[in-house]
């Protein structure tokens, strides 16, 4: 039986998470993504934990800024996605959706998931049920079509969703609380959405996280996995799905609630 993910995870920046994940029977430990290597190298030492890896789930500064820092100090190998290359320097292995890779014994599968840039991943450790899923999914929420558009959105959140519902969702930022603010707005009759919404307020009261989610719980409020069940109670039933989801994220990016 491989050996337990250990997944340590802690604030960075204004409003992003850092995770750092560890075989610890290899010892082999990898950073996801890296907005500021100082805290990473911080929070590695006290858990006397030795960065051997980087995984980038895309190029942008708050997720890979902090590559060449870690690498410097810890001569940590780069894993990240072949369609960003041109982007992120010093690429040691380039991955793509489909890909298997191994922490030490653990094993991690890669899924494309453009949108929010057009080469962005995510990662999936089947035996830990823990995905760590960048700016693609958050609780409640989806990242802005940066590079993409709807379609290859939807197709990315669909591809999620088709992992296994106990499945832990490690979203990047906490955004939940301004997330929820939308929900309401867009599924205001989800019962489901206004039981969450009395704990998501008492925990960000208490400054605590609202990460890890579960997808089960997306799945059943989050209006951007919700899209074409919102545009069906609202009688456009016409619509494709992913025009459902792409007319709620332009609503999201007009929305000042």
């Amino acid at each position: 039986m491989p050996s337990s993910l250990q997944i340590h995870m802690f604030p960075c920046l204004s409003d992003n998470y850092g995770f750092i994940v560890r075989d610890p029977e290899s010892g082999a430990c990898a950073a996801i993504d890296t907005p500021d290597p100082e805290v990473y190298l911080v929070e590695a030492r006290k858990q006397g934990w030795n960065i051997s890896e980087i995984w980038n789930t895309h190029w942008h500064a708050d997720h890979a800024g902090g590559n060449g820092a870690i690498r410097a100090a810890t001569g940590a190998q780069v894993f990240a996605p072949r369609d960003e290359n041109s982007r992120i320097p010093d690429i040691d292995h380039e991955l793509s959706g489909g890909n298997r890779l191994f922490l030490g014994g653990i094993e991690a599968q890669v899924i494309a998931t453009p949108g929010h840039t057009l080469g962005h991943i995510s990662f999936y450790f089947p035996t830990a049920k823990a995905a760590f899923v960048g700016d693609c999914l958050f609780a409640l929420g989806c990242g802005r079509l940066f590079e993409g558009d709807g379609r290859m959105m939807w197709d990315s959140l669909s591809r999620l969703a088709t992992l296994p519902d106990d499945t832990k969702i490690y979203c990047a930022h906490e955004y939940t609380a301004s997330n929820l603010a939308f929900a309401l707005r867009v599924d205001p009759l989800n019962p489901a959405l206004l039981a969450r919404a009395d704990e998501i307020r008492a925990r960000r009261d208490q400054d605590l996280p609202t990460v890890p989610t579960t997808l089960a719980l997306e799945k059943a409020t989050n209006p951007f996995l919700r899209a074409p069940e919102i545009a069906r109670a609202l009688g456009e039933d016409q619509r494709a799905d992913w025009e459902a989801f792409a007319e709620i994220r332009i609503m999201k990016d007009g929305f000042r609630g």
